[in-house]
C-alpha cells in the first residue's frame, strides 16, 4: 500500500539551516522508503509560518491531496512572535477537526525546548520563558481531542541538545543536516506502525 503523506508546517518543514536532503518530511519519507514502503511526500511548509497560515494557505490543499499521514510541525514562530496559547490551541483544534475526516494517521511534534538553542541567548527572555509548557499543553490537548499522535520533541530536545552542539545550523535557531536526521529519527518509531512500515 502506498503512503500519501502530506507535510504541514513552517521552515522545519521546509528545511532551512540544512545543507543538504531538505527538512524532516524528506528524511521521514526516505526512511519509510528505506522500510520497503512507497511513499509520494506533497510537502508544504512555509518558512516563517505560524498556526494561523496553516488553517489559511495549507489545510486546503492538504485535504485535497487525499493523504494518508498527515504530520504537523508548528508553534516555533508562534512562540517567538507572541500568538496566544488561545489562538494557537483554537487553530491546531480547527486543522485537526479538518483533517480527521480524511481518515488519514494524524502525527504532530511538539516544540523543543527553544531555552537550549543558541538564538535563544539574544533574544528576550519573556518570548520563551513560561511559555513553551503551555503550548505543548495545547498540543496535548487537541491531540487527545482527536486521536492525533504526538511525537515529544521536547522531552527529546532536552537530552539532545545539550549534548549535541551539532544539532542546529549556523543561524542557532534552525536545525542542521544532523538536528533534522535526529528529527526524523525521534518521528520514525510512531509513524512507520501507522503505515503498515516494518
Amino acid at each position: 500500500m502506498s503512503v500519501s503523506y502530506v507535510a504541514l508546517g513552517d521552515s522545519s518543514a521546509v528545511g532551512v539551516g540544512a545543507s543538504r536532503g531538505g527538512g524532516y518530511p524528506e528524511r521521514l519519507a526516505s526512511r519509510l522508503r528505506q522500510g520497503g514502503l512507497p511513499v509520494g511526500l506533497t510537502n508544504l511548509g512555509m518558512s516563517g509560518a505560524v498556526i494561523r497560515d496553516v488553517v489559511s494557505s495549507q489545510l486546503k490543499r492538504a485535504v485535497s491531496t487525499q493523504p494518508t499521514l498527515v504530520t504537523i510541525g508548528i508553534g516555533i514562530n508562534d512562540l517567538w512572535r507572541g500568538t496566544s496559547v488561545e489562538d494557537f490551541r483554537d487553530d491546531l483544534d480547527r486543522v485537526a477537526r479538518r483533517l480527521k475526516p480524511t481518515g488519514a494517521s494524524l502525527v504532530v511534534v511538539n516544540l523543543p525546548d527553544m531555552a537550549l538553542a543558541p538564538v535563544a541567548r539574544l533574544v528576550p527572555s519573556h518570548l520563551y520563558e513560561g511559555r513553551i509548557e503551555p503550548f505543548n499543553e495545547a498540543i496535548s490537548t487537541v491531540a487527545r481531542a482527536h486521536g492525533v499522535h504526538v511525537v515529544d520533541m521536547y522531552s527529546a530536545s532536552r537530552e539532545f541538545i545539550p549534548a549535541r552542539p551539532d544539532f542546529f545550523s549556523g543561524d542557532g535557531f534552525h536545525p542542521s543536516d544532523a538536528g533534522y536526521e535526529q528529527w526524523a529519527d525521534l518521528m520514525l518509531p510512531t509513524v512507520r506502525p501507522l503505515v503498515g512500515g516494518r
